[in-house]
């Protein structure tokens, strides 16, 4: 079931529109998204009248149109970009073909300094700005998928978490809200966000030194959950995912003979001591809803078993769902690190190396996200998600403005194979596509009509057409 979406009253619902697979047999078709030459591009007919506000009577055979123009083209774009993945930095080809496409559609889109990552707006600069991001960068895992014909063609390089796909939805409801936008059905401004290197982490960062968020009122982003089937979309207020940071601890004392350890500073016991005591204390100097979490994954001392070392090391990660905690984390595990030291007189210094913050969605987003859900897709497919303690750099963007992050369900149901993302074998059922283009378009369009608040009556010219 499917709801007429905000800012539709009853009795003022729009006309269907007329032929609208006809209509978007005149939009720009395969990857070069161009008309063949000397052939003018088919519009039917559109009332000359309809309200600036898509409600899901208008907005479903809208997106149908679409996508019966442009879903094998989008899979076929997303299926390049996995044969071709890129790291961190390192997206040149993939920036190129987005940007190409975009151009394509008459955009400008803006690549970032560094030379990998881009944004572009689409529709008037004035009223709300809405962002929709993707991730475009790879992972350095071998692809196990032997059997797909789009498997990597890149040894060691793999899309293991899903951004070409990220990128694919993206770049998809970019096209379509700029149909709508050449039609004046765009209350405000959409900006796309291609952001490089999530995962290494630091390229959201990038896309705010550039300007990337400046101006916008709002930010969605979907990711990829193998754990969710095709059709469903997963939705949290509040921390979604963790912050994430490195530590790297060394701990040094003169060191001596196992037979005299009063004689100098015992200092094995007294990194064991830290890395025990460390993690339990910090817990207790926060609200335990935080989940403020120190996991050592590597310990290191000595080189053989009658000699005490003069020094030895301790490297972890801290995971944190509060914000304030993850802020005080570092001043907090210092003062700690420090007491415990004094007290087996070794020295002990701390190296503390921010990763990303924790993703903390707003309630109005994500309401919003649940809104455009209920136009476009079974109102049955909205269902809760856990918190996650991995990290995701969209943080760093919702520590400036309001936004929500969703997980878009991409297993095929039924489907008894368990891929988990950062896997050499982890692949998507590609029907979750459209999915996620129809989620992320009526997403923008219910946030630009909250942001702009057009009225329910109101009307758009004679002669607005889509393209």
């Amino acid at each position: 079931m499917t709801h007429p979406g905000p800012g539709v009253m009853p009795g003022l619902e729009p006309p269907t529109v007329a032929d609208p697979v006809d209509r978007a047999a005149g939009a720009a078709g395969g990857l070069n998204g161009a008309a063949a030459a000397g052939e003018a591009a088919p519009v039917a007919a559109r009332p000359a009248t309809v309200p600036a506000v898509l409600g899901g009577a208008v907005l479903q055979p809208e997106l149908d149109a679409f996508l019966a123009a442009h879903e094998d083209e989008l899979i076929a774009f997303r299926r390049d970009l996995h044969a071709h993945p890129e790291l961190g930095y390192a997206e040149h080809r993939t920036t190129a073909k987005i940007a190409e496409r975009l151009r394509a559609a008459g955009l400008d889109p803006v690549v970032l300094p560094k030379g990998t990552g881009l944004y572009c707006d689409i529709g008037p600069a004035d009223g709300t700005t809405v962002a929709l991001r993707a991730d475009i960068d790879a992972l350095p895992l071998h692809d196990e998928k032997e059997d797909a014909p789009y498997r990597s063609t890149v040894p060691g390089v793999a899309h293991a978490c899903g951004h070409d796909v990220h990128t694919v939805m993206v770049l998809g409801a970019g096209l379509f809200l700029a149909q709508q936008a050449e039609a004046g059905l765009l209350p405000g401004r959409v900006r796309l966000l291609f952001q490089p290197a999530e995962e290494t982490p630091g390229g959201a960062l990038d896309v705010m030194a550039a300007g990337g968020i400046a101006g916008v009122d709002r930010a969605f982003a979907l990711h990829c959950d193998p754990r969710i089937e095709v059709g469903q979309l997963g939705l949290r207020t509040g921390p979604i995912t963790a912050a994430c940071d490195k530590v790297y601890v060394k701990v040094t004392g003169p060191g001596g003979h196992t037979a005299r350890p009063h004689l100098t500073a015992d200092l094995v016991y007294a990194l064991a001591k830290i890395v025990t005591e460390l993690p339990s204390a910090l817990s207790r100097r926060v609200d335990p809803r935080s989940s403020l979490s120190l996991v050592w994954g590597r310990v290191s001392a000595g080189s053989v078993a009658n000699a005490i070392p003069d020094d030895g090391i301790a490297e972890g990660t801290v995971r944190c769902l509060d914000d304030e905690a993850w802020h005080r984390a570092p001043e907090m595990m210092k003062a700690l690190l420090q007491s415990v030291a004094a007290a087996y007189d070794v020295e002990a210094s701390l190296e503390y190396v921010r990763g990303v913050p924790p993703t903390v969605n707003e309630a109005a987003s994500v309401q919003m996200f649940r809104d455009a859900a209920a136009q476009v897709i079974d109102e049955e497919g909205v269902v809760p998600t856990p918190q996650s303690l991995g990290g995701e750099d969209f943080g760093w963007y919702l520590e400036s403005i309001p936004g929500a992050l969703a997980r878009l369900g991409v297993r095929t149901p039924g489907s008894s194979g368990e891929y988990d993302l950062h896997r050499g074998d982890f692949d998507v059922d590609e029907r979750c596509i459209a999915v996620g283009l129809r989620v992320l378009g009526a997403t923008a369009l219910t946030a630009l009509w909250e942001g702009g608040r057009p009225g329910d009556a109101e009307q758009i010219g004679e002669g607005a057409t889509l393209a």
